[in-house]
């Protein structure tokens, strides 16, 4: 789901073709004025309103975009995607495992000791890039959509 400059429960909930009514019906929890003040920003809905949302509006994305956006330790550890389909999904992390494995070699000589010294650092640090791009590419193909026929 891309988010452009709209709100992201706002987006799901378009995209799933409901109307604010039809979508609190379907919640079940939650009331039209709270769709309403999620959708503009005026309140942040509780991880369970979340889960419902991302349900009922089939976007299993949606928890994940919840926590980057409101929380500062989620943004800090987790890696920031874009969703696609299953296809480029593969073929990303395909290429990000094969990135790795060209400085395979490396990760063994530089850490069979335990110690990261300071000639290694660059080096691991360009490990280290390698797996955050495997990382990323690994949530990706989970939130990954199936191409419409």
């Amino acid at each position: 789901m891309i988010q452009n400059d709209r709100n992201i429960y706002k987006t799901a909930r378009v995209a799933a073709g409901l109307t604010q009514e039809r979508a609190s019906e379907l919640i079940g929890c939650t009331s039209v004025r709270s769709i309403a003040a999620y959708e503009c920003g005026e309140r942040i809905p509780a991880e369970d309103i979340v889960v419902a949302m991302a349900d009922v509006y089939g976007v299993n994305y949606l928890p994940y975009q919840h926590m980057r956006n409101n929380l500062e330790l989620a943004r800090s550890i987790l890696p920031d995607i874009c969703p696609q389909n299953i296809p480029l999904a593969i073929l990303r992390l395909q290429k990000e495992v094969n990135d790795f494995l060209l400085v395979r070699d490396e990760v063994i000589d530089i850490t069979c000791d335990g110690i990261i010294d300071e000639s290694e650092r660059e080096r691991w640090d360009n490990i280290q890039k390698e797996l955050d791009d495997i990382c990323r590419a690994i949530i990706a193909l989970k939130f990954a959509k199936e191409v419409q026929q």
